[in-house]
């Protein structure tokens, strides 16, 4: 009589049982769930302890064929679950199957003749697997709400599905029941992966046939009538694949029975020119990206009568004459981008209507003529490039009204004059390449003496003229043979216990591990006595994967004992995670591993312990005293100072890039002299140890992961300016990251929408906290505000680097006197 079956968040492995398909009442099945928060343990005074761990469960083969033909199953969700092998042939009896997601999968083979029974499927996510060969047009993906195919390797065309199946399929608006109601949150999530901003429309369809091989014209959209709506927004998603022929000017077509529409066919091979009524045709295009093809001819003056546009990206392709004033009409734009073309004539001064404007992009084209003045009047502007052009006269001054404006490059072009010192620009490298400007003092500073080292001793040096001494390489070195020596002990341990899964350790081993010489012997006995037995009266933290304790080894000298719970999920992996990460990681800002210990029945890691406690209980109690400003500065330039380095590439070549993943104010530990170190690296090894941008379960802390780590599970380091964004800004302010006082302000407000309301209304003064603005000064403690909010930029190539954002902290330095 079973219907509905939950067993995700768990720590579930082997294969699926196949008697489930004995439960012929089955409707509900989730074997793994991305999205659904982390449940939250809390004491008597509904404070937080600790988030509830993030594991994953990790099946062995497919879905059983008998779970597949259950008569009354609707929806199954069993996303990043290990499966693999092919899908079913046929998915059996399936009239009733409403809802499948099986994305970021191992699943291979074709997916011809799967779905054809499925006549009420409106959700189908099958992305992120090895699925290859064609699309086969019997698939009723017109009909579907949710259809996504991206990131595999299907080819051939993108076919003209059957259109005439869909009358059995329930409305847009689809009943839900309160066990579905639970899983709707990926829904949620996918669609604002697919659009820079949440749709507006009470109906959304996305169809998502991204990262693909597939080939040919796109001739016709495939959602079918019953789908349209003026309440609908629809998103056909089609970039990074070998699509071409002229531009699919066809894709608009019935855009206008929609409430707004998303269109990226970026990264393809369109050829010819936009159509010439792009703008009447598709008055309610919302988002349009069809950058990276060979796209030619000029921009329509229609397309300002796409009113509703709020992002344009025409970048990369072969677009040549003027900017048309018409794109002066979308008084919505927040991103144009038209770099890498071969646009000539001036910048139209008519840009500055565009006061939503927040990225503007016209590097790499032939744009000559002066900067217009009127430039100044965008006051969202962010990011600004016109490098690469021939582009004359002055840099207007009234540039350096814009406050918000983080971002400025106007390199190698033919500009002269005296350069602004009051311009709110990261540093003085966007403008070189003009002969006729004077020097940028910054610049000047820079190329005189490279090798500096500032005050702190953070080298400046030239990252390619890096030398070492004899004493730098034999510490290198003999940190590489500990490395390689404890992988080999760790992977001997692992391998006995896989090939001998019944012996049984004879005698406990009780080694300890020691990286670094603290002047006193480390043993298990004494660790385990330190630590009163791992009591509770020493505990100093909690973590998704266990407890820190306080040790104090001998007089003075005081460790951290992180202890690993035994048999969890990955508990094993989040030593080697930590260790293998740790153990080679060496900066004045990072905790230091000292030792580690392994064995059948006890798996623990040794820190420095540092006195001042966490970042979340220092701003906690700074409420009851008033904390200076440049302490405050210095922790963030601390931590800043961790991140670039665990994100720079270092000369050692056993030293790895590393994403944190986890930045948050718990994450951050300080001394009693307010020196910040950054801590637990678990999270930032555990998974997607092999990708240049990890693509992996969501990790970390609601509140401070980066939304397209969310969305799209892809982590990068720019995952991290994010979360160290929200850092600062709960620094800076009363606030936490999901302040309950937000709640009044609706769903999804957060501080970083708080911060970007506050600038917006010239109000930010209220942000800071009590006592800082009195204290001042009031033009560092803003432009350390924008910062914050430029880290926590909704595009990643918005975001600054850490390196970026330690240079500037450097130049918010706060006076010694």
């Amino acid at each position: 009589m079973l219907e509905t079956l939950d067993v995700s968040r768990n720590s579930l492995s082997g294969p699926i049982p196949a008697e489930l398909g004995h439960c012929v009442n089955l409707s509900v099945l989730v074997l793994s769930n991305l999205f659904d928060p982390p449940q939250t343990n809390r004491n008597s005074s509904g404070d937080s302890l600790n988030a509830a761990p993030n594991e994953y469960n990790y099946f062995e083969g497919s879905i059983p064929m008998e779970i597949t033909t259950l008569p009354k199953l609707r929806i199954v969700w069993a996303p990043r679950a290990n499966l693999e092998g092919k899908l079913p042939s046929n998915w059996g009896s399936c009239e009733n199957l409403e809802m499948l997601n099986l994305a970021q999968n191992l699943f291979s083979g074709g997916i011809s003749s799967v779905f054809e029974r499925c006549k009420k499927l409106h959700f189908l996510d099958l992305s992120s697997n090895k699925l290859t060969g064609e699309l086969d047009n019997k698939l009723p993906v017109p009909c579907m709400t949710f259809f996504d195919i991206s990131g595999n390797l299907m080819s051939g065309p993108i076919p003209k599905f059957n259109y005439s199946v869909c009358s059995h399929l329930p409305s847009l608006i689809v009943g839900v029941d309160s066990a579905e109601l639970a899983y709707m949150s990926f829904f949620t999530c996918k669609t604002r992966l697919t659009a820079p901003f949440p749709f507006s429309g009470a109906r959304f369809v996305i169809h998502n046939f991204g990262g693909n091989n597939f080939t040919g014209p796109m001739q016709w959209l495939p959602i079918a009538a019953e789908r349209l709506g003026k309440q609908t927004d629809y998103a056909f998603l089609a970039g990074g694949n070998k699509l071409d022929g002229l531009f699919p000017g066809s894709l608009f077509g019935k855009c206008d029975g929609l409430n707004g529409m998303i269109v990226n066919v970026s990264n393809n091979k369109f050829s010819g020119n936009i159509p010439l009524k792009i703008g009447p045709m598709c008055r309610s295009l919302q988002f349009l990206d069809a950058s990276k093809n060979q796209i030619s001819g000029s921009i329509p003056q229609s397309i300002g009568d796409s009113r509703s546009l709020v992002v344009l990206d025409l970048s990369g392709n072969k677009l040549h004459g003027q900017i048309t004033a018409g794109v002066s009409h979308l008084k919505h734009l927040k991103r144009l981008s038209l770099a890498g073309n071969n646009l000539t004539g001036t910048i139209p001064s008519s840009f500055a209507r565009l006061r939503s404007l927040e990225v503007l992009e016209l590097s790499s084209n032939s744009l000559s003529g002066e900067i217009p003045k009127s430039i100044a009047n965008l006051r969202n502007l962010n990011v600004l490039l016109i490098n690469n052009n021939k582009i004359s006269g002055q840099i207007p001054s009234s540039l350096a009204s814009v406050k918000s404006l983080s971002t400025f490059n106007a390199s190698f072009n033919n500009l002269s004059g005296p350069f602004p010192d009051n311009l709110n620009v990261m540093n003085c490298s966007g403008l070189i390449g003009n002969p006729f400007l004077s020097s940028c003092p910054i610049a000047s500073l820079m190329a005189s003496s490279p090798a500096k080292a500032d005050s702190n001793g953070d080298s400046q040096a030239n990252p390619g003229s890096a030398t070492f001494s004899p004493i730098e390489i034999a510490s290198i070195t003999s940190a590489s043979v500990i490395v390689f020596v404890l992988l080999a002990l760790i992977v001997l341990f692992f391998y006995t216990r896989k090939w001998v899964p019944n012996s049984r350790v004879q005698v406990e081993s009780r080694a300890i591990k020691v990286f670094t010489d603290i002047g006193v012997p480390l043993t298990f006995e004494n660790i385990v006595q330190a630590t009163g037995n791992f009591s509770n009266s020493n505990c100093i933290g909690c973590g998704g994967f266990g407890g820190t304790y306080k040790a104090e080894i001998s007089p003075g000298i005081i460790l951290a004992v992180k202890r690993l719970a035994v048999g969890r999920f990955q508990g094993d992996q989040q030593l080697c995670a930590e260790v293998n990460t740790l153990g080679r990681v060496r900066h004045p800002n990072l905790v230091t591993l000292i030792g580690f210990h392994a064995s059948e029945t006890e798996m623990f890691l040794i820190y420095n312990y540092l006195p001042g406690g966490n970042l979340e209980n220092f701003i906690k109690e700074r409420a009851r005293r008033a904390v200076e400003w440049k302490i405050l500065h210095k922790i963030a330039l601390d931590i800043a100072r961790a991140l670039a380095y665990l994100h720079d590439e270092k000369h050692e070549e056993s030293v790895p890039r590393v994403v944190h993943r986890d930045v948050k104010p718990s994450n951050i530990l300080l001394d009693n002299d307010f020196n910040a170190y950054l801590s637990d690296f678990g999270l930032s090894r555990l998974l997607g140890t092999s990708e240049t941008h990890a693509t992996t379960g969501v990790a970390g802390t609601f509140g401070y992961v980066a939304p397209e780590y969310a969305m799209t599970c892809r982590v990068s380091e720019k995952a991290d300016v994010y979360s160290y964004g929200v850092v600062l800004l709960e620094l800076l302010s009363d606030k936490k990251a999901l302040d309950p006082s937000f709640c009044s302000h609706g769903n999804g407000f957060n501080i970083v929408s708080w911060a970007c309301m506050l600038l917006r209304m010239d109000q930010a003064k209220e942000f800071f906290t009590a006592g800082l603005w009195d204290a001042g000064p009031h033009d560092d403690l803003v432009n350390t505000l924008h910062l914050a909010v430029t880290c926590t930029g909704e595009s990643l190539s918005d975001r600054p680097t850490m390196k970026q954002v330690v240079h500037r902290l450097k130049q918010l330095q706060p006076s010694s006197c």
